[in-house]
């Protein structure tokens, strides 16, 4: 067994993933000829996103995440050098801020946002480096 793709259902998959490349960097790795799926170059685990109407199909009914409403009680956590640069570029791209970045008591830098789909993004420095 082996993790390979967290998929978040979101309403439009080519904005969503302009957002990330906008925000984080992240490479459009595939998008199907429908826009109805999408995958970030993420690394080994995919971070894709998929229109509402397949969540639909594949799940009949589901909560969606959306960023009027309560968060889910879920995050993406991507790791960085410099926290607070990111944290800046990924408001200026549209994300909503939650929390500045500050220093954890272990030693870790952590911010977080909401991005406009409606996720919640960990924005941190690696535990112990």
């Amino acid at each position: 067994m082996k993790y390979g793709y967290t998929i978040i259902y979101v309403s439009s998959v080519e904005e969503t993933l302009g957002f990330y490349k906008r925000a984080f960097g992240f490479a459009i790795k595939f998008i199907h000829e429908s826009k109805g799926y999408g995958e970030l170059e993420t690394g080994e685990t995919i971070l894709a996103f998929a229109s509402h109407e397949m969540g639909d199909i594949n799940l009949g009914k589901y909560h969606r995440a959306n960023i009027n409403d309560m968060p889910l009680g879920i995050e993406l956590s991507f790791t960085t050098e410099d926290v607070n640069a990111a944290f800046k570029k990924a408001v200026e791209s549209g994300a909503a801020p939650i929390r500045e970045p500050e220093q954890k008591p272990w030693g870790q830098v952590v911010a977080y946002i909401r991005a406009p789909e409606g996720s919640i993004i960990e924005l941190g420095t690696r535990i112990g480096g």
